[in-house]
């Protein structure tokens, strides 16, 4: 089983192009820029263990709704403050694994907010800091329901997968390790995304208390109820898929 490489070429081309470009590295949006964007980005969310470490992954090609969820799952991740900076795409290609730690600090969220300096334009009056905490509150409730319906495709193929393992004729040892690892793969990149989310809704409510009581706004009022909304659409995905999710056919070869 070959071990999880990160593509130096591909480090230090992405480096050229901040030096050359600049602020350049960002598209419409926000979103990183189409000319450094490849289709397996975010093909090494998951690879992990819960503390950091690698796991054997899987040689099997990622199937479309694998790639999507970890495209999808990795906003979700990502601390909302890191996202279109110069230097975000770096991360994009998971090449500074520990920002995804950032968000276990509930006060970091805050923290960077009323930070003074290179990259607090964005949040540097009162105003601008509780319309910085709706938009994100905003973009994550809005991707819940993407990702999660996403995810319910993945678990329901990944269970007929492992059904099918005592149906397949000639079946490898490398085989059902690469389908197992897959499964794991997926499953972990799942529960990445709902432990983010819970840590996501802390550092926001923390964020908001300590504007309250600091730059005291009638913006409090639309940011508690935006958060409550957000917190009761985590609750109800922690042990669910979307709920607009039709479960498909099982696989002709399953018995």
């Amino acid at each position: 089983m070959r071990a999880l490489t990160r593509p130096t070429p591909l480090y230090l081309a992405i480096c050229l192009t901040l030096l050359l470009a600049g602020c350049g590295v960002n598209g419409d949006f926000g979103e990183v820029s189409p000319s450094l964007v490849r289709d397996d980005i975010h093909d090494w969310v998951g690879r992990d263990d819960a503390k950091g470490r690698p796991i054997a992954p899987s040689s099997f090609e990622l199937t479309d709704d694998e790639r999507q969820l970890r495209d999808l799952g990795y906003p979700l991740l990502e601390p909302p403050y890191n996202r279109q900076k110069a230097h975000s795409v770096l991360s994009e290609y998971g090449m500074t694994p520990w920002i995804l730690k950032q968000s276990a600090n509930p006060a970091a969220y805050y923290n960077h907010m009323m930070e003074q300096g290179l990259f607090s334009e964005r949040v540097r009056s009162p105003s601008s800091r509780y319309a910085v905490l709706i938009d994100d509150i905003r973009n994550d409730s809005e991707r819940l329901p993407q990702f999660f319906s996403t995810a319910g495709r993945v678990i329901d193929m990944d269970v007929k997968r492992k059904k099918s393992l005592a149906f397949v004729q000639g079946l490898t040892g490398a085989e059902r390790a690469n389908t197992i690892n897959r499964i794991h793969e997926n499953d972990r990149v799942i529960s990445l995304v709902r432990t983010s989310l819970e840590r996501r809704v802390a550092s926001y409510r923390y964020a908001m208390e300590r504007l309250v009581i600091s730059s005291p706004s009638q913006d409090a009022v639309t940011v508690e109820q935006m958060l409550n909304k957000l917190a009761t659409e985590v609750g109800f995905f922690q042990n669910r898929t979307a709920p607009t999710y039709q479960r498909g056919p099982s696989l002709a070869f399953q018995r």
